[in-house]
């Protein structure tokens, strides 16, 4: 490690401690200054520069992100004790924005090997969707998935029904002193063959909406499968309503009519109460899914530019190293693809509290400025109004690994969409329009958020993380990112990629940028499966903002 603490940007008042350090150490400072630690600083947490008054403000990353309630000696440790939550004002674009693209020819002319759609949009991944219109279905998407995935070859061995297997072996073998012994084993591989090579498997989408909420809430419902179903990764549609629910199948059709006019995607919809019994409801499903899938085996994958790569942005179990490795290293990777004219999307609205102002001095153009401050302020307001606020963002987990608070987290989170210029805000459940870095309103929940960013159109979703998430998508493959190497090395079976490499001085935020692109091109060829898909981790939450009625 070439250095043990970072000041990260040349305003800030605050330092990083990059490894543990020991209260009485004497540490040599960039400007040719000492300091002398006055507590332990835990890694991720940070140590002042200068004495700090109460009500002096905390920078860090150049921006403001607290303001302190206690004094706080040169040298001593910033915590929840001392520091609260403030972050600077905003308003609309008070200056020109400037950016320098990033050198990408070592990526032109490069492509990736995806499933091309009528429509010009290319899949990384060729799945069928089965999704409910409302709760009441959520069964029947069920059965008809597990007879497809079971009959069609997509069913995979399960270890931990062999492992209880094994328990019952024991009690009925007499051995109830024994269960210790029993381990668990590598599943055994799965006969079936896969009957449809090119279909990568059926995706269904269960939740608990689409009635018994706000009618906004189901006209949303509906945008977001809408977005779901238009989604290149997805061939066709399967989808199955009650009859009597708020999200009506005509809803659901006029959202669909907007994404496709033609009407070039397959989307299968049948009614329950006009197909009499549940028997005659799923045969009807199962034998046009099944025609479906004939013909979604037709498309194979054929190279496609990385311009049309549409990349979700996303952290979550976010710590003291996020913003400094795994954010700003996607971070790049954004600039690399927005610069070769792919598009990517940065959501977490409440992650964006202090770094507002730059992000509207960012946009190409008033319209999506002001459209920023409008979602940000609705949403913060409503956040208020329940007794709550963006400044309780931060999980347990993010404060004990140091984000403190959220204008430290969110100056860290804002460095996934790197320093492209802003090309559309977009509302949630809205369907990408432009191509370049896109910002969309989603809260700070994970699911939520990977849920959103899929409806908008992402095949592929960047997740960085540094206490680990297993969180993954039915149809957008999410790769998860360590921002530190013990993690990494803790859950191998949840991280894709390991980003410690800047925090140890080996690799550059660059470098490791142009990695993770890489990756992505493998990812998004199906050479590679991120590792949220092979644990089937298939995540859907929607965005429900209305009370239930």
């Amino acid at each position: 490690m070439t250095t043990r603490y970072l000041k990260i940007h040349p305003d800030d008042n605050v330092y990083v401690a990059l490894a543990d350090l020991r209260k009485g150490e004497t540490l040599q400072l960039p400007d040719n200054t000492s300091v002398q630690l006055v507590d332990d600083i835990a890694a991720k947490h940070k140590f002042a520069d200068r004495d700090l008054k109460v009500d002096d403000e905390v920078i860090m990353y150049g921006v403001l992100v607290g303001r302190a309630v206690l004094p706080v000696p040169r040298g001593g440790v910033i915590g929840t004790h001392n520091l609260k939550h403030k972050s600077a004002p905003y308003s609309g674009r008070t200056k020109n924005y400037s950016w320098t693209p990033p050198d990408v020819s070592k990526f032109k002319g490069r492509t990736f090997d995806g499933y091309h759609r009528p429509d010009g949009q290319v899949g990384t991944a060729n799945y069928w969707l089965v999704v409910p219109l409302v709760f009441c279905e959520n069964r029947n998407v069920e059965a008809i998935s597990d007879a497809l995935v079971d009959q069609l070859g997509y069913s995979k061995p399960d270890p931990y029904k062999d492992f209880v297997h094994d328990l019952v072996d024991h009690y009925r073998s007499g051995k109830t002193d024994a269960f210790t012994e029993v381990v668990l084993r590598p599943a055994k591989d799965s006969k079936a063959a896969q009957l449809f090579k090119n279909v990568d498997g059926i995706r269904i989408l269960t939740h608990q909406g689409g009635c018994g909420g706000t009618r906004q809430d189901a006209q949303t419902l509906c945008a977001l499968i809408a977005g779901y179903i238009h989604n290149p990764n997805v061939a066709g549609a399967t989808v199955l309503s009650l009859g009597c629910q708020n999200a009506e199948i005509k809803t659901l059709q006029e959202r669909l009519k907007v994404l496709d006019p033609q009407g070039l995607k397959p989307v299968h919809i049948l009614d329950q109460q006009n197909s009499g019994t549940e028997q005659q409801l799923l045969s009807d499903a199962l034998r046009q899914t099944f025609l479906g899938l004939i013909d979604a085996n037709k498309n194979s994958r054929q190279p496609a530019p990385l311009s049309k790569l549409v990349v979700g942005l996303k952290c979550g179990g976010s710590d003291g190293f996020s913003g400094i490795s795994a954010n700003p290293a996607i971070g790049h990777t954004s600039d690399l693809l927005v610069t070769l004219g792919g598009s990517t999307i940065l959501s977490e609205f409440p992650e964006l509290c202090g770094v507002e102002q730059e992000l509207i001095n960012r946009c190409v153009d008033d319209e999506a400025g002001e459209r920023f401050i409008t979602l940000m302020r609705s949403y913060s307001d409503a956040a208020v109004a329940v007794g709550s606020g963006f400044d309780m963002n931060p999980s347990p987990g993010n404060i004990k690994d140091g984000l403190i608070t959220d204008a430290i987290k969110s100056a860290g989170a804002a460095k996934k969409g790197g320093t492209a210029p802003v090309a559309d805000v977009l509302p949630y459940a809205t369907y990408i329009r432009k191509p370049g870095l896109n910002l969309l309103c989603t809260p700070g929940n994970d699911v939520e958020s990977t849920t959103g960013t899929t409806g908008s159109g992402a095949q592929i979703i960047l997740f960085t993380t540094g206490l680990g998430t297993p969180t993954g998508n039915p149809v957008s493959q999410v790769i998860k990112l360590s921002t530190n190497t013990r993690l990494a090395q803790r859950m191998p079976d949840i991280i894709d990629f390991n980003t410690g490499a800047i925090i140890s001085g080996e690799k550059s935020i660059e470098q490791v940028g142009e990695e993770i692109l890489e990756f992505i091109i493998d990812v998004a060829s199906g050479k590679v499966k991120a590792k949220a898909v092979e644990l089937e981790q298939y995540d859907f939450i929607p965005w429900k903002r209305g009370v239930s009625l």
